[in-house]
């Protein structure tokens, strides 16, 4: 288990991509399900809702939503966006598992542990997207994968 993971103490546990793509400042759209007792676990998607979204690359999003397609096929949810790295859990369920991965494979890997939990609640929140270009300093290419960082709220 990835150490911040194993360190939180908080109630909640954010998990934040650190490439500077996603914004801070939508924490409190991803704390308003579980704060209203709605939802167990929050994903940020890229992929709804009406926040800014910069429009870059077409493969990589082609094979972010054929990741999703997998991922929905395999847990029988219906997320639209399984690879964000925008994510909130309760902090004691996410301890709960024992997750292996510690880079890219954490996404598919923590979806499928909370997809088999008997009656957890899932939601999506439509979070903003501000991609940069590889003269920005985006790195993420398909030979490479960032580690995601953690919040503890």
């Amino acid at each position: 288990m990835p150490t911040g993971i194993r360190k939180a103490s908080g109630e909640f546990l954010i998990i934040q991509d650190a490439d500077l793509e996603y914004d801070p400042q939508e924490y409190n759209d991803l704390l308003k399900p579980v704060l209203k007792g709605l939802a167990d676990v929050v994903y940020g998607s890229r992929c709804m809702g009406g926040n800014p979204h910069r429009i870059l690359f077409f493969w990589h999003t082609i094979g972010n939503k054929f990741l999703t397609f997998l991922s929905n096929m395999f847990t029988d949810l219906n997320l639209t966006d399984m690879e964000t790295c925008h994510k909130l859990f309760n902090t004691k369920l996410i301890q709960s598992f024992n997750l292996e991965e510690n880079r890219f494979g954490f996404e598919p890997e923590v979806t499928a542990k909370i997809s088999r939990i008997p009656d957890i609640r899932i939601y999506e929140v439509g979070i903003s997207y501000y991609g940069r270009t590889y003269k920005e300093g985006k790195k993420n290419k398909m030979e490479r994968w960032f580690p995601c960082f953690i919040l503890n709220y």
